[in-house]
């Protein structure tokens, strides 16, 4: 690999010295670069990776540094108070790689120099090292975005203190730059200069991180240092956010708070979950806690922006913290990004802008907003009206396109859940992994069919099959495996699917005479169990079924589902049409056709099919 990676780089680093000076696409060139780089880590042991991804992103920052100087004519020495010590001496041609990346940065904003240099970083770490930091870079088009959402939610560029609580590479500190000058125009390089060290400020874990982010904020406000001659002071605290205290009085607070905070499951040591206990129900998220922290460091009247994931909006794990923004920081706008290719380079999560503003009293319904991206990197948004909250933890019930923000206001009028149909929902019990001696393959005296989620068709119907990787069609409970059996009818639904998806609730009745003709069933963890509560359901199990797989009912789990999970918790807080109206209008009849039109008529869609 290695031979392969020194042809490789020589001959990209040749290709960048015979495109000096005519028109190159940089953003190409870094992207690239991005590949090899985290091909060359990848050939050394886990262990030496993180060293790797500093030295190299290191080789690549000093080139664009003087880059940077030679065309700014002001020459300052590149800062190295957050670098660890090189101990590892790269290759000649992966330094030359990482020198024309830099080069290549350099003829970019310093915005998109810091993004793209930032995610060949992190490409390059390990995967435990990255999900510990929950570091996923912010693309510049959603950077000024929510910066530009952040001014009509308010905020006073003018004089308004501000502060980013995880800033990684920099890209809110250099964005939040740029209107933070531009409101002082007409004052001296040295007073602008001051105005930027007074008022902004950034918190970040990693120490190479916010070295990234000072280097490139400084880059961002290089014509003030030329014109003032001294560089920026030092604006980012190496730190843990989590760990700060919080302000004591309210000049420590802060007018804006903004960034793309981190995000994953963490646990929390005794003393941090007493301290954000009322924003925690169950299992802690990073982003859940930045957002709890940005309420603390936030006045009254001030604003938060923030670029999350979307499973806090309806989650189970999150009514905490939606009690608590609802209490305390209402939501002002939301952003959805409508596709999630060709905005962020790696994160699989559905994401959100919102912005918030601190404050207990009542304000207009928040508005909701969809964004898409355009092929020069810019960014469309189309408006998709206004949503209301719930008093309490509940799910947020926001339209996620246009069309939605009707079924969004019918939903609202809606009381009636699956308890009222005489249902409740739970996990498959059956993880398999822990049970792979009990697998098999074939039937037994013993042995059960093993429901998969394969089983549950697309189309509705219920085929027993396991044709996926490591599936067995059977399973041999032991004495103590009782919880592990079904023995009555229940509905199964796939926990697992993706908004790009055509269905999001895939269900299936579990057919009576499959149960009768095995005496029982186990069934998997990746399927849901909508299981009656009593014998006697107010409607059937086949109805049920029928019912969670109509187009419409689909409309309106997407306007409560935030991630791709299908929960429990999810599916029974979905509003349903009133079981005795939907018996009404079927009068008898159970066909896929006749319940589409009833559900076109309950949910006030006009009885679409």
């Amino acid at each position: 690999m290695g031979a392969y990676f020194n042809l490789r780089t020589s001959r990209t680093a040749a290709l960048f010295s015979q495109t000096a000076g005519r028109e190159f696409d940089f953003k190409y060139t870094l992207r690239t670069g991005r590949l090899m780089a985290r091909t060359f880590a990848g050939s050394f042991e886990e262990k030496d990776r993180e060293a790797i991804a500093r030295t190299f992103t290191t080789a690549i920052v000093s080139s664009y540094w003087e880059n940077v100087q030679e065309k700014s004519g002001f020459h300052l020495p590149l800062r190295d108070a957050f670098i660890l010590q090189r101990t590892i001496e790269l290759p000649n041609a992966t330094e030359a790689l990482a020198r024309s990346m830099g080069q290549a940065a350099s003829a970019l904003d310093p915005l998109a120099a810091a993004y793209l240099i930032s995610i060949t970083y992190t490409a390059m770490l390990p995967d435990n090292i990255r999900s510990k930091l929950g570091a996923y870079y912010t693309p510049p088009p959603i950077a000024e975005r929510l910066v530009a959402m952040a001014t009509r939610a308010g905020v006073n560029w003018r004089s308004c203190r501000v502060l980013d609580t995880a800033c990684g590479g920099g890209a809110f500190l250099s964005a939040v730059a740029t209107p933070l000058l531009a409101a002082s125009t007409g004052k001296s390089p040295e007073a602008r200069l001051v105005e930027i060290e007074s008022r902004l400020r950034g918190f970040e874990v990693d120490p190479f991180a916010a070295w990234l982010s000072q280097i490139f904020l400084e880059a961002t406000v290089m014509s003030q240092c030329v014109g003032a001659q001294r560089r920026l002071a030092v604006v980012v605290d190496v730190r843990d956010s989590l760990c700060s205290p919080e302000p004591r009085d309210k000049g420590g607070q802060y007018d804006l708070v903004i960034g793309n905070p981190p995000y994953g499951k963490i646990s929390l040591p005794k003393d941090q979950r007493h301290r954000f206990r009322r924003s925690l129900y169950g299992h802690a998220n990073l982003y859940g806690l930045f957002t709890d922290l940005a309420v603390r460091f936030t006045r009254t009247g001030g604003i938060i922006a923030y670029l999350t994931p979307t499973s806090f909006l309806a989650g189970e794990y999150f009514k905490a913290l939606r009690a608590l923004l609802v209490k305390t920081a209402r939501p002002v706008n939301i952003d959805f990004i409508s596709v999630r290719k060709g905005v962020f380079e790696d994160a699989l999560q559905e994401t959100m802008l919102a912005t918030y503003r601190k404050t207990g009293l009542y304000l207009n319904a928040p508005t909701v907003h969809f964004l898409s991206p355009n092929e020069d990197d810019t960014l469309s948004a189309e408006s998709g009206g206004n949503f209301d909250l719930p008093k309490d933890g509940g799910p947020w019930l926001v339209p996620r396109t246009r069309e939605q923000a009707q079924l969004v206001a019918r939903l609202r009028e809606m009381p009636h859940r699956l308890i009222h149909y005489g249902y409740e929902v739970c996990t498959g019990p059956l993880v398999w992994n822990r049970h792979k001696d009990q697998l098999s393959p074939n039937p037994g005296k013993n042995c059960l069919p093993l429901i998969w989620a394969e089983s549950v068709c697309s189309d509705g119907r219920f085929q027993f099959r396991a044709d996926r990787r490591n599936h067995e069609p059977y399973f041999r409970p032991r004495q103590k495996d009782e919880w592990l059996i079904t023995r009555k009818p229940c509905v199964l639904l796939q926990r697992t699917t993706a908004k790009e998806q055509s269905k999001r609730l895939i269900a299936a009745a579990l057919p009576q005479q499959f149960l009768q003709e095995n005496r029982a069933v186990v069934i998997e963890n990746h399927l849901n169990m909508i299981r009656p509560v009593d014998s006697s359901p107010v409607v059937s199990s086949a109805l049920l079924a029928t019912l969670l797989n109509n187009a419409i009912v689909d409309r309106a789990f997407r306007c409560i589902s935030g991630s791709v999970a299908v929960s429990a918790y999810e599916l029974e807080n979905l509003p349903l049409p009133s079981p005795d109206e939907l018996l009404r209008l079927l009068g008898g009849r159970t066909s896929h056709d006749a319940i589409a039109r009833a559900c076109g008529l309950l949910y006030g869609t006009g009885g679409e099919v």
